[in-house]
């Protein structure tokens, strides 16, 4: 019994399309031989360094990248090593620059220029919490995931412990600064939604954290202010009016004639405007804590309306990331 014409075509198609995959199978792509060093160690260097001069960032991380395979036990291989982690973070590849440090950290301990990778380990963790196109608007940062800062603020601690004399300690206590200045406002956004939906509890925590943890940020007196309406609102009065005393010693415009607390002047958080713009409109006017930290990759950075509306495409400032000295001999 002979098969109808179209399953005789589909058959033929079938077997078809299994030889060319099998054909294909049995042709293996071929293998990249590593023919060894294409230069001496000498002119590796020279190559680095010159891509380096012209912030050719891809040039030279292919020759730093084969001074340290080929010439693992040179004298300048720990020197490219650190270039190397130069480059990536020119390179806004933060996660290789991290990963850069860590190794070099752990097969270095002792060099003399080990803070160096210390530092921008620190700065590296800083700006992938800014990376991305949220970082181009006027939207707070600490509105958004602060887990890359809690690491930043830790990288930056132990290195001003272990170098409190570094050429780079004095930016990384500026950081610090910043940062604890965003982790503390972090904290207060969440104190603010747990009073919105009268969880006076959890308000309350973080606005104790915020006072232990955060003690020199602009965000203290709302933190004070809000602990003293959430203790009023659990029936603890007593603590309730400690707070408000504190208050009317250092912020007396926060507490209303009754004696109550002012919440609406105790807040920091931008207008309704600005979250729903994302920061494009309705900006509030900075505080004067808030403009002594300056960094290129923070959200205080001031953006004309045109940069704004873009989301950052057009009318870029001229630095769009944090700058880390080149490293030294």
């Amino acid at each position: 019994m002979s098969l109808p014409h179209y399953k005789m075509t589909m058959l033929a198609l079938t077997i078809g399309i299994a030889s060319a995959m099998v054909g294909c199978s049995s042709n293996p792509k071929k293998e990249v031989v590593d023919t060894g060093p294409q230069s001496s160690e000498q002119v590796y260097i020279e190559k680095a360094q010159k891509a380096l001069e012209r912030h050719q960032y891809t040039d030279a991380s292919k020759h730093l990248e084969a001074l340290e395979t080929y010439y693992p036990t040179s004298s300048h291989a720990t020197q490219a090593q650190l270039e190397l982690l130069y480059v990536k973070f020119q390179q806004k590849d933060f996660e290789g620059a991290i990963a850069l440090a860590d190794r070099f950290i752990r097969l270095n301990p002792q060099h003399p220029n080990a803070d160096y990778a210390y530092y921008v380990r620190g700065v590296s963790n800083m700006e992938q919490n800014y990376n991305g196109l949220l970082r181009y608007t006027s939207l707070k940062q600490s509105h958004r995931d602060v887990s890359y800062l809690k690491v930043a603020y830790q990288n930056f601690v132990d290195f001003i412990r272990r170098y409190p004399s570094s050429e780079y300690a004095v930016d990384a206590a500026q950081r610090m600064k910043f940062i604890g200045q965003e982790l503390a406002e972090s904290e207060m956004n969440a104190a603010r939604f747990n009073i919105k939906r009268k969880a006076y509890l959890a308000a309350v925590e973080r606005s104790l954290w915020v006072i232990e943890h955060y003690p020199q940020t602009p965000q203290i007196p709302e933190a004070l202010a809000t602990a003293a309406y959430g203790y009023d609102k659990l029936g603890d009065k007593a603590t309730s009016q400690q707070y408000i005393g504190i208050l009317k010693l250092n912020y007396p415009e926060l507490v209303k004639s009754d004696g109550t607390v002012n919440m609406r002047a105790a807040r920091s958080d931008g207008s309704f405007l600005n979250r729903a713009t994302l920061g494009i409109f309705g900006t509030e006017a900075r505080t004067h804590s808030e403009q002594d930290v300056k960094t290129e990759s923070s959200d205080s950075e001031e953006r004309s309306l045109t940069n704004r509306l873009s989301f950052g495409l057009l009318d870029r400032p001229k630095t769009e990331s944090a700058e880390i000295p080149q490293p030294t001999e």
